[in-house]
């Protein structure tokens, strides 16, 4: 068939002249004839005294052939036509166009021979507006007040569609639509779907029918639902929000999370829920959350309850209020100034009331925490001001710290000079200092007494790291400087004790007196100043070997000992000043630190002048390259990091020789993980306590295994399967709130996604602890932990995860997951069978999030329903 590429251009309002329509008729459709053109043109230039609706370019083409009405000013488009005008667009096998009066009309050709024909009918029209995409047997439309008719219309959007017998467009973005049908379901049949004598569709917001029929298998559910409105976007949209529904022990049927969800504007939501219960009780909750993108994110939530178990005549009826606030903010004002804040306050009770969420129930400690952080990149200087809050759900205790404000100075060189690096420089200038300062203010709530303590501390490093030879060699004088308003007093006090008030006015002798010790806070401004002085060298040593064989390339040892002494005085001596004494009951005179209970603490007791030894051994294979690949590399793998260190206090009275401390680590590609670390000591014991004796001595031999502990964790998986992206759950969208949970609803289980690409993973993880501190006792602690998941077929995902005490010979919160996905719909199963939380959750729900509302959910345990 001879192809035809026509492109028409009409300028209904510019000032063109003929020659100029015709050179560019010329240029962009040569096979046209004169004669054409300058028909053609006349069709123009009558656009000169009249004005149109049709205010831009018109393509069109065409595989057979184009047809001009120049007196009627119409256009016939035959076979496979094609039609672009701005962003709409419109195929099919016939097309008519009247400039006169901006209609537009557009059918099917006849094929009885296309076994793909719809109604006998290939090449039927396709109209396309922006992101709108319509198809049907039979199109008209008018350009002028875009208004048009679709016979037989289907649209398809993202993951939903809708059909009907036939569409009529009433305005820009308004449809109405006959006999109409609305599915989230693949496939010309779809499982589910929901029909409607009469739909109104509204581009961009929302398509609403009454009197809908829910189809599944194609069988309609006998009831019909009255009015329903469904999303016709993607992304928040104001709504209510369907509640869960069950029934609980001590306070009978409820209804939980049943509220509204406001999207305020395109940066900030807001939701309320609420919760009622029929043997007395409510609950009600509010989130507000607000974000804009690469700038800030955070979210206010508070809520409100009261608890009702028991008639008021009943022996032991229970009335309880909990209450919860929460905020969450981020912001990043520049790159090196940034506020994080995650504050949580709450009554003890709240969550155990109120949650059923499985972590939540198991939740001890509630923490708070906000950081506004700066840094100067050019001097590398940062300062932090934080909060912090820790409260105990058990006992209630609050321990607070408000504020904390650090300073640091990064290392700073004074004597280097400008331009000099490496061997250039003097002995002089590898010496450098830094700065650190903090001021700590702690408030702690024990018991109901709240107690107040705060303190600057100042913190001067000076070192050097001069390199002397094949040594590195880091002296290093440390200067902390403390500053506290308060300080602890502790005396001996004589105290009265009246034994009878009565025989008190008889006789004195009836009054007896005993001495207690007293400790007070003494309000005043002490500085606590301390000093250490270190220095340290250390090198390296290679040994080298070259098997070239079994693929090794070479094999390399990295030894790289260090040596180092520490000097530490002894500040409890009288010479500085801080200790105290007191004389207690017994006459003892007893020593002690005023500033132990500080926030930076005391001073230390006990000279210390030690001398440290450690080494450090790397292990590494060099993997020999393939002599038949040109473009294969030789790999570096590390077989074992192995560390041993050891000590010598010249100081101490006795037990000078520090514990042998080894560690090790290893990893085999991606699978395997091995990392350990033991003690072993040079003395011997003695009624559990450890004696100034070496064992070698006693014939005990030269060390005795005090602790050790090691970890092993696996993790394997089946190969990726390709072209398989199926995920069990419905994409995310791309908005100011992707960094939000989408999921509004108050759930038991945490649901993970469900990965059908691989085809099965399994992680392992054991735990082992030998803590001997005597050669008679050891206690041991181990535990092996599993997770495991693998496809039951090509639509099921199986998972069971858990942890086994050896010792205790128990598990530790198994839980086993099963998943199916059935297309449009998903099937969950979660259940934790053993622990103080045994609950099971079974849901079959639709898959897309605009109708997930549609479920079927059976639960048992601490809330059961749906």
């Amino acid at each position: 068939m001879k192809r035809v590429l026509i492109i028409l251009v009409i300028f209904l309002c510019a000032q063109s002249m003929d020659a100029q329509i015709q050179d560019s008729l010329s240029k962009f459709v040569p096979q046209l004839d004169t004669g054409l053109v300058k028909s053609f043109s006349k069709i123009v230039d009558s656009t000169k005294t009249k004005s149109f609706d049709v205010d831009d370019i018109i393509y069109s083409s065409a595989t057979d052939s184009i047809k001009f009405d120049v007196k009627n000013k119409m256009m016939f488009i035959y076979g496979t036509g094609k039609i672009k005008y701005k962003k709409t667009k419109l195929d099919g096998g016939k097309i008519n166009i009247n400039f006169e009066t901006s209609d537009l009309e557009a059918e099917g050709i006849i094929d009885t021979a296309d076994t793909n024909s719809v109604n006998g009918l290939v090449q039927t029209p396709e109209l396309t507006e922006g992101e709108e995409n319509y198809a049907g047997a039979k199109l008209k439309y008018n350009f002028k007040t875009k208004r048009g008719f679709i016979s037989a219309a289907k649209n398809i959007k993202g993951d939903s569609r809708y059909e009907g017998k036939a569409v009529k467009k009433v305005s820009e973005n308004t449809y109405f639509v006959k006999e109409g049908m609305y599915t989230t379901c693949e496939g010309d049949i779809p499982s589910t779907y929901f029909t409607a004598e009469e739909m109104k569709v509204i581009q961009k917001d929302r398509i609403i029918a009454k009197w809908i029929f829910m189809h599944i298998g194609g069988v309609p559910l006998p009831i019909p639902i009255p009015f329903a409105v469904f999303p016709n976007e993607k992304g928040r949209r104001s709504g209510i929000i369907a509640p869960t529904y069950g029934s609980i022990a001590d306070r009978g049927q409820y209804f939980r999370n049943f509220g509204y969800f406001f999207a305020i504007n395109d940066y900030m939501d807001l939701t309320l829920t609420g919760d009622y219960y029929t043997r007395g009780g409510y609950g009600i909750r509010s989130r507000y959350r607000y974000a804009k993108r690469y700038e800030y994110n955070g979210n206010l939530n508070a809520g409100f309850s009261k608890i009702l178990i028991g008639e008021d005549e009943d022996p032991n009826p229970t009335r309880q209020t909990d209450w919860n606030i929460s905020f969450n903010h981020n912001q990043n004002f520049t790159p090196t100034f940034k506020l994080d804040a995650s504050l949580q306050f709450q009554s003890s009770n709240y969550l155990a009331n109120n949650s059923v969420k499985y972590n939540d129930l198991l939740t001890t400690d509630i923490r708070s925490n906000a950081t506004l952080s700066k840094r100067w990149e050019e001097s590398g200087n940062s300062l932090n001001i934080n909060y912090s809050r820790t409260q105990s759900l058990k006992t209630g205790d609050i321990r607070e710290v408000l504020p904390n404000i650090s300073f640091s100075k990064s290392q700073t060189y004074p004597f280097k000079r400008k331009g000099s690096s490496g061997r250039d420089q003097k002995w002089y200038e590898y010496i450098g200092y830094n700065y650190s300062g903090q001021f700590r203010n702690n408030r702690n709530k024990i018991d109901g007494d709240l107690q107040i303590r705060g303190g600057f501390r100042h913190n001067i490093s000076v070192s050097a790291s001069p390199k002397l030879g094949y040594f590195n060699v880091s002296p290093r004088l440390n200067y902390v400087e403390k500053w506290y308003n308060k300080k602890t007093n502790t005396f001996t006090q004589t105290v009265k004790d009246i034994s009878n008030s009565s025989m008190f006015f008889q006789s004195l002798n009836s009054v007896a007196a005993h001495d207690t010790v007293i400790t007070k806070d003494l309000h005043e401004i002490n500085m606590v100043r301390t000093f250490d002085f270190s220095v340290s060298a250390s090198t390296k040593l290679y040994g080298m070997m070259q098997p070239k064989m079994l693929g090794v390339d070479a094999f390399r040892h990295t030894l790289t000992p260090t040596v180092s002494y520490r000097y530490n005085p002894n500040f409890s001596e009288d010479k500085w000043g801080y200790y105290e004494s007191y004389v207690d009951t017994n006459g003892s005179i007893v020593r002690y630190d005023p500033y132990a209970k500080e926030v930076f603490g005391g001073v230390s007791s006990g000279e210390s002048q030690s001398i440290n030894l450690s080494v450090g051994n790397l292990f590494e294979i060099k993997t020999t390259k393939d002599p038949t690949d040109t473009t294969s590399e030789s790999k570096k793998i590390t077989l074992l990091n192995l560390d041993l260190s050891t000590g010598y206090n010249f100081a101490a009275d006795s037990v000078k020789l520090s514990d042998l401390k080894v560690s090790y680590r290893t990893k085999i590609g991606n699978i395997l993980n091995f990392s350990g670390s033991s003690s072993y000591t040079f003395y011997d014991f003695d009624n559990a306590r450890k004696i100034n004796q070496y064992l070698v001595p006693k014939g005990k031999g030269l060390f005795r295994l005090t602790n050790l502990n090691f970890s092993i964790s696996a993790s394997i998986s089946g190969e990726k399967l390709s072209g398989e992206k199926r995920t069990g759950k419905s994409k995310i969208e791309d908005d100011e709130f992707q960094s939000f949970k989408k999921n509004d609803y108050v759930k038991l289980y945490e649901e993970e996604e469900n990965d059908f690409s691989i085809p099965w993973n399994l992680s392992l993880n054991y735990n082992y602890n030998l803590n001997k501190p005597t050669p008679q006792k050891g206690v041991i602690h181990s535990n092996i932990g599993i997770n495991l998941g693998f496809n039951l077929a090509k639509n099921w995902k199986f998972g069971v995860r858990g942890n086994y005490d050896f010792q205790l010979e128990e598990f530790s919160a198994p839980q086993i997951t099963i998943f199916r996905d059935l297309g449009c719909w998903e099937m969950n199963f979660n259940w934790y069978p053993l622990g103080n939380y045994q609950v099971f959750r079974f849901e079959i729900r639709m898959k897309a999030p605009e109708l997930k509302d549609i479920k079927l959910t059976k639960s048992q345990g601490r809330f059961s329903g749906r």
